[in-house]
């Protein structure tokens, strides 16, 4: 965990996360969605270590590393034959960060509810929970088409915490992506930066304004590694 210390004294109440680079490392399932497309035009290969820092940026971003000689108009036009390729074979190659399965179950034991707010559109998110065993676990799951806004815009988030009943304030949102902690701070929740996740090199989660960051989920088991809510009840 980073220098800046936790306050928290139990595990939070209820905690949302995102999914891609939080929870479920897809970099794998993106990269054989890139790659499928560029066998079929004959062209070579993309490596993970290309794809891997813009995954949590979207499908628009994979894009443009795949096809970095393309304009925008027409790597914008490539982005539905990405999602229909990516449905094709999701969760075939995505994985569990390593400690993500037993922070959950420290948070479950814990009596903490827990939700996915991603900007993943949520039908292909909906295909990922009944693969992990989540389809019941999972108390809310809102993704980047199930409202007006998405992420940095707090709707999401404000949302999800609606929807378990809870009040934001109460709630921990935890992401990889500096969207993901600007929405906590503007939905009045406490967050933690996923420091394990998909980052850009000139990305400074220092300066987020996360309550705490967080190098690996298997800290996340301990209630001590967890921040304060902002206004626990």
């Amino acid at each position: 965990m980073s220098e800046i210390a936790s306050t928290a004294a139990a595990f939070p109440a209820a905690v949302l996360f995102d999914l891609d680079g939080t929870l479920l490392d897809s970099a794998p399932d993106m990269l054989a969605t890139a790659n499928a497309m560029l066998d079929t035009r004959g062209r070579a290969p993309i490596t993970l270590d290309a794809l891997r820092p813009v995954v949590s940026k979207g499908a628009r971003a994979m894009v443009s590393v795949a096809f970095p000689e393309l304009e925008q108009a027409p790597r914008d036009a490539l982005i539905p034959e990405f999602l229909q390729r990516y449905e094709a074979l999701i969760g075939q190659h995505a994985v569990l960060f390593d400690g993500v399965a037993g922070m959950l179950d420290a948070l479950e034991a814990a009596g903490c509810v827990w939700g996915i707010v991603t900007n993943k559109p949520e039908y292909l998110a909906r295909l990922i929970l009944p693969q992990l065993g989540w389809e019941t676990r999972c108390a809310v799951l809102i993704g980047g088409d199930t409202l007006a806004q998405r992420k940095p815009h707090p709707l999401p988030l404000l949302a999800a915490a609606e929807r378990m009943q809870i009040a934001p304030g109460t709630c921990i949102y935890v992401g990889d992506d500096e969207r993901d902690i600007v929405a906590a701070n503007a939905a009045g929740m406490a967050s933690v930066a996923a420091l394990w996740g998909y980052r850009l090199d000139e990305d400074n989660p220092l300066a987020w304004g996360a309550e705490v960051m967080v190098e690996q989920p298997a800290e996340l088991q301990h209630a001590r590694a967890w921040p304060a809510a902002r206004n626990p009840q």
